[in-house]
C-alpha cells in the first residue's frame, strides 16, 4: 500500500491542478465582464465544475482505468472508436499547453521576484528548471509525487486563504454597489470564461489505478477539491473587489491580487502574492504531469499513440510519457506567446467535459447515475461552450481562428498516424 494514493493525496492533486496560474489572470477578466458581481462568477464556475465532476466521479468508479475521458468515450461509443481516439489526442495536446502555461507563469513571477522581470532568458531558464524538477520527482514514484503535492498545496492554500481572509477586514462595501452593475447575463458569460480556473479536478480520475479504495476516495476527492477551490476563489474575489476599484483592477490585470495586498502589507504584499503564484504553478505542474502522463500511457496501450509511450517500469511509472510531455511543453515555453494554445486548452477541456457528460448519459444504467443530474450538467456545459465561443467570436476572432488552426493541425497529425498504423 506504500505506493497507493489516499484521499489526502488525491485532494492535493485536484487542488494543485486547479489552482495554477489561472486565478492570477482570470480575476481581472472576470471583473471586466461581470463588474461588482464577480464573486458570483466564481460561484457559478464552482457549480458548473461540481456538475461536471459528478460525471467523472460516477464513470471513474465504474471504469477503473487511467485513461479517464478517453476510456469513458470508448465505452459510450464502442462502434465509433475514432471519437475516443481523437478526443484522446486533443486532451493530451491541451495538457501540454497548460503545462507550458504553468511553467511560463512560474518563470515570469520568479524572474520578477529576483528583479529580472524584463529578462526573457531568466524567465525561460526558471521555466525549464521547474519543469525539470517535477519531471525528476514524478520519475521517482507515486508516493513521492503525491507527498510533494501535499506539502506544496498545504502552503499554497494557507497563504492564499490567509491573504483572502485578512483582506476581508479592509473591504469597502461601496465597491459592490450596485451589485449587478453590468447586468445578470454578464455573470453567466464571465462564468464561462473563467471555467479554466477550475480545470484540473479531472486529473484525479487519471490516477484511479493507483488510488486506495477508489470507490470511496475518488468521488470524495473530486467534490472536496472543487468546494475548497471555490471557497478560496470567492474569498480572494471578495478581498480584491472590496479593496480595489474597478479601474485599479483593470489597470493591474494579472497582478490584481498582488495590487490588492499593497495597502495592507506594503512591499511584502507583492512578495506574498508572488510566493503564492510560484506555489500555485508548481503544484499545477506536478499534478498535471502526474495525471496526464498516466492518461497518455493508458491511451497508448490501445495503439492511439506510439506503443513506446505505454511502457511503465516496475513501479508502474510511465517514464516515456513523462519525458514526452516534458519535452513538448518545454518547446512551447520557448515560443513565449502562449495565448492561442492556452485558449485551445480551455475550450478543449470544456468540450471534453460536455462529451463526458454525454457518455455518462449513455452509460447511466451501468454507472448508476441520476439522469436529471446528468441532463443538468449537459445543459450547463453546452451553455458554457456556447458562451465561450460567442465571446471569442465577438471580442477576439484571431484567437478563435488560431484555435481552429490548432484543431486542424491535431486532426492532420492524428489521421497521418492512423494511416501509418494501417499500413
Amino acid at each position: 500500500m506504500s505506493d497507493k494514493l489516499g484521499l489526502k493525496e488525491l485532494v492535493a492533486i485536484g487542488i494543485g491542478s486547479m489552482i495554477g496560474g489561472g486565478i492570477f489572470s482570470v480575476m481581472g477578466l472576470a471583473n471586466a465582464v461581470a463588474g461588482h458581481a464577480t464573486i458570483f462568477v466564481f460561484l457559478m464556475g464552482g457549480l458548473i465544475a461540481l456538475f461536471a465532476g459528478y460525471n467523472y466521479a460516477r464513470l471513474a468508479v465504474t471504469y477503473r482505468q487511467d485513461g479517464a475521458s478517453y476510456t469513458y468515450l470508448q465505452h459510450a461509443f464502442p462502434e465509433n472508436p475514432m471519437i475516443a481516439a481523437f478526443v484522446g489526442w486533443s486532451v493530451i495536446v491541451g495538457y501540454i499547453g497548460t503545462l507550458a502555461l504553468y511553467a511560463y507563469t512560474f518563470g515570469a513571477y520568479g524572474a520578477a521576484a529576483l528583479g529580472y522581470a524584463d529578462n526573457p532568458l531568466v524567465r525561460t531558464l526558471l521555466a525549464f528548471a521547474i519543469l525539470s524538477l517535477f519531471l525528476w520527482i514524478n520519475l521517482q514514484g507515486v508516493r513521492e509525487a503525491g507527498e510533494s503535492e501535499d506539502v506544496i498545496v498545504f502552503f499554497k492554500v494557507a497563504i492564499m486563504m490567509t491573504l483572502g481572509v485578512v483582506g476581508l477586514f479592509y473591504i469597502e462595501p461601496a465597491h459592490f454597489q450596485p451589485l449587478f452593475d453590468k447586468g445578470f447575463p454578464s455573470v453567466l458569460l464571465s462564468g464561462a470564461l473563467v471555467f479554466v480556473a477550475f480545470e484540473g479536478f479531472q486529473l484525479i480520475t487519471n490516477a484511479v489505478v493507483e488510488t486506495d479504495d477508489p470507490v470511496k476516495n475518488t468521488p470524495r476527492a473530486i467534490y472536496l477539491s472543487i468546494v475548497i477551490v471555490t471557497l478560496i476563489y470567492v474569498t480572494l474575489a471578495l478581498s480584491v473587489l472590496g479593496i480595489l476599484t474597478f479601474e485599479e483592477i483593470q489597470s493591474a490585470k494579472e497582478y490584481a491580487i498582488a495590487e490588492a495586498l499593497k495597502p495592507i502589507f506594503g512591499h511584502w504584499g507583492f512578495v506574498l502574492a508572488s510566493l503564492a503564484a510560484l506555489l500555485a504553478t508548481s503544484s499545477a505542474i506536478n499534478g498535471t504531469l502526474f495525471g496526464a502522463s498516466r492518461m497518455l500511457a493508458d491511451i497508448a496501450q490501445d495503439g492511439i499513440f506510439p506503443s513506446i509511450l505505454a511502457r511503465r517500469n516496475h513501479r508502474m511509472i510511465p517514464y516515456y510519457s513523462l519525458l514526452l510531455m516534458f519535452t513538448l511543453s518545454s518547446i512551447f515555453v520557448l515560443f513565449g506567446a502562449l495565448e492561442s494554445i492556452v485558449a485551445f486548452s480551455s475550450i478543449t477541456f470544456l468540450l471534453v467535459s460536455l462529451a463526458v457528460a454525454i457518455a455518462n448519459l449513455i452509460l447511466r444504467k451501468k454507472t448508476g447515475s441520476n439522469p436529471l443530474v446528468i441532463l443538468t450538467s449537459i445543459g450547463l456545459m453546452a451553455a458554457t461552450v456556447g458562451l465561450m465561443l460567442w465571446y471569442l467570436y465577438d471580442n477576439d476572432p484571431k484567437t478563435l481562428t488560431d484555435i481552429g488552426l490548432v484543431y486542424l493541425l491535431v486532426a492532420i497529425l492524428f489521421f497521418i498516424f492512423r494511416s501509418t498504423k494501417r499500413h
